[in-house]
């Protein structure tokens, strides 16, 4: 069995990149909505998605709305990969865990 990938194994990045590989590729979720999702403080979720996009999981994007600033975070293509992996990995563990 390969070991399962530590970036995504931790439950919080675990939660995020589950929800975020919900969304179609190219799709984002903004920051508030996947911090009220989750129920984590922002320096929190802030931490996990800094692992994730330095990880080329995740990309973030900051833009002005208006006068506020606004931070969408997507999967990348590297990311839904790294997340079948793990899925199929995790399976396999589960099935056969000797």
């Amino acid at each position: 069995m390969d070991e399962l990938d530590p970036v995504i194994h931790v439950q919080a990045r675990l939660r995020i990149v589950a929800i975020l590989d919900t969304f179609g590729p190219g799709d984002e979720l903004s920051f508030p909505r996947l911090q009220t999702l989750l129920g984590v403080t922002s320096g929190n979720l802030a931490t996990h998605l800094r692992k994730l996009e330095d990880s080329g999981y995740v990309r973030v994007r900051k833009v002005l709305e208006g006068r506020s600033p606004v931070t969408y975070i997507g999967l990348t293509e590297d990311g839904r990969t790294a997340f079948r992996v793990y899925k199929r990995d995790l399976r396999a563990f589960l099935e056969e865990p000797l």
